[in-house]
């Protein structure tokens, strides 16, 4: 059984009191949730005096994002691969998101794609789905509110599920499982040996499949283990809770964190 909760900026830093600017994550239904992580959104309006800093983190997770402010139906739902450094974007405009984010190795059955055709860039619902998708599109767009929304993905979701004949790759789905249970600390020598596979073997499934090397994923999950423990630590404990995660340095945890949040521990956990 998964034990892996992955964890967006907005919930850590609580980043502003300014109402116009809120994010919001709703947990799936029971039998969506091997598949999804959780559901999103997103909300700003432009007229506030501040223009918030929206960080997004690694997480090991591929999501499917709803514009709903987009101008055209067949624009507004897309696609976004893996991500394997944060990323900070300067919100200047309106914006109305709603996601489903989803685990990378379970996403495959609903995108019909491997997860690391997806790397590059977002692409268009429509070029995985076909034009159908584009009444989701416009249903999600009409919506008045994200419990409506929800009951729309799900949906649409279950019914994918059902048609598809597209499945996981298991060597993937059985790494992963690893992986979890380990929170990240775990070599790839020792995946293998769990495995009974080559380490090789491992790299090449991990590429073609997620488009990063299983030592990346493998960071992925340690780093969001490691700032769940340390959201809900005093500072006191930084230093323990690195340690157990494999950082005796503190310039290497420091440097680390900063590579995948952005800022130091201090500043993103203040």
């Amino acid at each position: 059984m998964r034990n892996y909760v992955p964890i967006q900026a907005p919930t850590i830093e609580n980043p502003s009191s300014d109402s116009s600017y809120t994010y919001q994550e709703y947990l799936p239904s029971p039998l969506l949730t091997p598949y999804v992580a959780c559901y999103w959104t997103l909300d700003y309006q432009a007229s506030s005096l501040q223009q918030p800093l929206h960080r997004i983190l690694p997480d090991g997770c591929v999501d499917i994002i709803f514009n709903l402010k987009a101008r055209d139906a067949s624009t507004s739902g897309f696609i976004t691969g893996l991500m394997s450094s944060y990323e900070a974007m300067r919100l200047t405009q309106d914006q109305s998101l709603f996601g489903i984010r989803f685990f990378a190795e379970t996403v495959r059955p609903f995108i019909h794609y491997p997860a690391s055709d997806f790397r590059e860039g977002p692409v268009y619902l429509e070029e995985a789905w076909g034009l159908d998708v584009n009444q989701l599109n416009e249903e999600m767009v009409a919506a008045l509110d994200s419990a409506h929304r929800m009951e729309l993905v799900e949906r649409f979701l279950m019914g994918v599920l059902g048609r598809s004949n597209v499945r996981t790759e298991p060597l993937l789905e059985h790494s992963m499982q690893y992986l979890y249970a380990a929170k990240g600390r775990i070599t790839v020598r020792a995946l293998a040996e769990k495995l009974n596979y080559s380490e090789r073997n491992i790299r090449r499934t991990f590429q073609k499949e997620l488009g990063v090397s299983p030592k990346v994923m493998t960071e992925i999950i340690r780093f969001q283990n490691m700032l769940q423990e340390l959201h809900q630590a005093k500072p006191t404990r930084f230093s323990d809770i690195a340690a157990r995660y494999g950082y005796y340095d503190q310039p290497h945890f420091i440097n680390n964190f900063r590579r995948l949040y952005g800022m130091s521990p201090k500043q993103a956990l203040k």
